[in-house]
Formats: structure tokens, sequence, C-alpha cells
């Protein structure tokens, strides 16, 4: 195993509080909190009051353990990339969140919280979408509760995931087009919110990642959990010493990342979240309140949240989850940023290698694993293991585009 400080010193794992409960103020060192109107406090305060009875109950546990087994496809399989492995001269191993139903990560948190939505009484799932994969999840767990789903979506990722929404069609959501700002996910969350406030009554707001006010990015972070924990026991069970020197996961939010880092950050594995060059508010965002929590933001002189670009849907978001700006400041995760021309080779190797093809979401944590390999920032040996958040096939349009 390598050392963990990206500086050359041996670095500490953060004690066994680290990715915990974070209380009832929901704050992660600086980061987190609750700024939403004073008409959505108690929808909070409802909802963590649920969660944390739901999380404690043990038929709760069972009958998300069994749907995530027989109808989400877990546990994902640990592929290892041996084709691009030897041209890297590491060992690449996928955590295979693309064979999920839906193909995405996000049917792991969507089917935890359609559960606690049901389980409160409330009718109907409100949901923002970039990408699509999160108002597909939604609209899914709808289906399967006999639940009502309105996902609101930019108008623009309308255009550029005309498959995603043919799919939420299919399976009965209401699909909003959002044509305000940027009108993409960051616009997609404004109205959610605003629509959330005008029908709290009967509505739960399913939130996809890391983001919002307390409770969502904790629990969005426990229903995502799975992955990491997962691929803990997966890693232990192929690798010589347990437990791989790299773990890596594409960010926009966050979810994924954060569910991945969960089971390793007591480890000495180095965590490192990839962000979209354009959009990349762990490393260029400054402390700032948006959509009910607070976290890094991109901003500019006069604190406006900026406008983030990614050619991924899922990755165009202005912010980054609270908890993953608090292990940024710890030092126990790192975060780098791979531009548009990376990305789009990153996916062509990966198909034309492994035989799988990528999100473009997914693509990004690749793109910087082939570069830190062939530059030796992962020296050459170094074990990688990378969660593969999503499949290509909703990306095909745009991949059509690029190639």
């Amino acid at each position: 195993m390598g050392e963990m400080s990206w500086s050359g010193r041996r670095g500490v794992a953060l004690p066994a509080r680290a990715m915990s409960d974070p209380g009832v103020t929901g704050r992660f060192g600086g980061y987190g909190g609750r700024y939403v109107p004073e008409s959505l406090i108690p929808a909070c305060h409802e909802i963590e009051a649920a969660f944390r009875e739901a999380w404690e109950d043990p038929e709760f546990r069972n009958r998300l353990d069994t749907l995530l087994t027989v109808y989400a496809g877990r546990p994902t399989p640990l592929t290892p990339a041996w084709r691009l492995s030897q041209e890297l001269g590491i060992t690449l191993l996928l955590k295979r969140e693309d064979l999920t139903h839906t193909g995405s990560h996000k049917i792991n948190n969507v089917v935890g919280q359609a559960l606690l939505a049901h389980r409160m009484g409330k009718r109907r799932l409100l949901a923002e979408t970039g990408a699509g994969q999160h108002g597909v999840a939604t609209a899914t767990a709808a289906a399967l509760l006999g639940l009502e789903a309105t996902v609101f979506m930019g108008e623009r990722d309308i255009e550029r995931q005309e498959l995603n929404v043919l799919r939420m069609n299919v399976l009965g959501a209401e699909v909003v087009p959002v044509t305000t700002g940027s009108r993409t996910l960051k616009d997609a969350c404004n109205e959610a919110m605003r629509h959330w406030v005008s029908s709290v009554d009967d509505s739960y707001y399913c939130i996809g990642t890391v983001m919002g006010p307390h409770p969502y990015p904790w629990m969005v972070r426990e229903f995502q959990r799975v992955i990491g924990d997962e691929a803990r026991v997966q890693c232990a069970a192929a690798l010589p010493v347990g437990v791989p020197d790299y773990v890596v996961a594409c960010i926009g939010g966050g979810s994924n990342a954060a569910g991945t880092f969960a089971g390793f950050v007591d480890t000495t594995a180095r965590l490192v979240g990839v962000e979209a060059e354009g959009g990349a508010a762990a490393t260029f965002g400054r402390a700032g309140v948006l959509h009910g929590f607070r976290s890094l933001v991109l901003q500019d002189d006069d604190g406006q949240v900026k406008e983030a670009h990614s050619i991924a849907a899922g990755l165009d978001y202005p912010g980054i989850g609270p908890e993953h700006a608090h292990l940024r400041d710890g030092g126990r995760a790192r975060y780098v940023t791979v531009n548009d021309d990376e990305v789009v080779r990153a996916l062509r190797c990966l198909a034309r290698t492994e035989g799988i093809l990528p999100a473009l979401e997914s693509s990004h944590a690749l793109a910087w694993v082939i570069r830190a390999a062939k530059s030796g920032e992962i020296p050459a040996g170094s074990t990688v293991m990378m969660t593969l958040s999503g499949r290509g096939d909703k990306d095909i349009a745009s991949i059509r585009e690029m190639l």
C-alpha cells in the first residue's frame, strides 16, 4: 500500500466518526445545515424523524435490502479491467453500478427514499434530474410502489437526454421542462424546491444527490453507502492486501462518490473525486448557500452563483455536497478536474478495450485514472478501485456528435 498523504507524509485515516451521523444540525464541519423557507422547516424535520425511525427499523431495512437484491440487482460485481490495466501498468477494478436496474447508482437512493415516502403516507414523488438517470429511477420506484411522480428537468437537458425523457414518460412520470436560467440541473433543482413548498402536505421531494437541506446529504449518503460497503468486501477478497491504493469516483453533487468513499474512509486508500473542469466547485468554489445547504459553490466576484458546464448533464451543477467540502478541507479526499476532450477519449478507450460503454459522468473518473497512470501520478503497480456510476446508453446522441 502507498502512503495516504499527497505531500509524501504518511497520513492518518479519519476517526470512526468520519462519514457518520452529522447530528440534528446536519453539519459537516462548517458545511451543511438547513437553509430553506420557514414553510419547509417542518417538512425537513418530519423527513429527518421518519428517516431516523426507519433506519432503526429492521423491517424497513430488510425490505430495502430485499428490493435492492431482487429488483435493483445488487450486489453489483467488481470487474477487473484486464486489457486497460495491462496498458496502464496498474490494476483497475470497476464497481459496476451501470449494471443495476435503470442503469446507474441512482436506484439505490431512490428505492430508499420512495420506501420512506410510502411509509410517511405521501402519494407523490417530486424530483429534479440532469442526465435523466435520477428521473428514470424516481419514475421506476414510483411505479413499483404505486406513487405519482413529477420530474423537473432543464429544457437543455431534455434535448440532450431524449431517451431518458421517453423512459420517464413510459413509466408514467410527468416530466416538467424548466426554461429558466441555463435550463440545466441547477434550474431544475430551483423549480422542484419551489413546487415542494406549495405541495408539501402530499408530496415528498426525492433529492437525487448529497445536496439540499439536512437530512438529505446524510440520508442520501446512507442509501448510497451500499456501493462502498460492497466494494470494501469485494476488494478484500480480490486484493492481496485487501484495500486498494486509490478509490476514485466522478462527482457533481457527489452521491456515488459519497457512497463509495463511505466504505473506505477509515482505510489507507486515497480517495479521489473527479469533477468536470467547467463545474469544479470543490476545486474553484467558495463557501456559499445553494438549494438549502452551505457548501463550496461556483461564484463570481459579487457572490452570484456561476453557471457550470460539463459535457455530462449529470455533472452540470455549480456546487458539491457539504460532506465532500468537509472531506476536502480535512485532506481526507482529493478533488481533481478533467476536460471534455479527456472524457470523450476515456469513454472510447473503455468501450474498445473492455467492451463496456460508460456514461459520460463515469468517464470523468476514468479520464483522471488514465491521465494519472500515464503521467506516473498513480505509480506503476498500484491498485485502483473506480466506481462506474452508470452506463452510456443515455448518451448515445451526444456520443454520436463527438465521434
